[in-house]
């Protein structure tokens, strides 16, 4: 049985917030299992529901996101200027570390080098413009992050191969991750 109106508009909406970002209209409807001719109408649907609620769908003619309206805008802002007037801290500094020694990295990667999970550590590092994300060529159901130009500029580095001690931090890396799990002791992943 085919879902009604109101299911689509919430597995939308379900998968537009899980995203966070924008979703292709394509791949939207494929999500959905409509054909992309019947997804105006339930973006349509999507839009009148969120009035009120603090969130709005934009759509462009290609993809379509949640985001914050206008009205909660500026206290959003407000809340978010003071979460990025406070330190790093050293989980974004280790995670800093692996997109800038490894590379682009996708969260699993980055979560496994470290041990515990990094999505909140991540969000305040895209929102203060040190990594940036990218979609991954090998999986499009991931992100790759990587170091934003502004992070290189800040470090008074050209490119990754200017940092110091690479080959050997690249090196260890390396063999960290080719290690299996089991030969990890616990006291190698806490320090990871």
């Amino acid at each position: 049985m085919a879902p009604d109106m109101n299911e689509l508009t919430a597995r939308a909406q379900a998968f537009l917030f899980s995203e966070g970002g924008a979703l292709t209209l394509r791949k939207l409807a494929q999500l959905l299992e409509i054909k992309e001719s019947a997804l105006p109408e339930v973006l349509s649907t999507l839009k009148n529901r969120l009035e009120g609620t603090g969130l709005t769908l934009i759509e462009t003619d290609t993809e379509a996101s949640l985001v914050v309206d206008k009205d909660t805008s500026p206290a959003i802002q407000k809340a978010f200027e003071r979460e990025l007037g406070r330190e790093i801290g050293d989980a974004g500094l280790e995670v800093l570390a692996i997109v800038l020694y490894r590379g682009p990295s996708t969260r699993s990667q980055i979560d496994y080098i470290r041990g515990v999970n990094t999505s909140s550590t991540i969000r305040n590092l895209l929102a203060r413009g040190l990594v940036e994300r990218t979609g991954n060529p090998e999986d499009g159901r991931e992100y790759l992050y990587r170091p934003t130009v502004e992070l290189l500029s800040h470090l008074g580095i050209r490119d990754r191969s200017e940092l110091p001690d690479r080959s050997e931090i690249v090196a260890e890396l390396k063999a960290f991750e080719s290690r299996p799990t089991e030969q990890l002791s616990d006291q190698e992943t806490q320090h990871v």
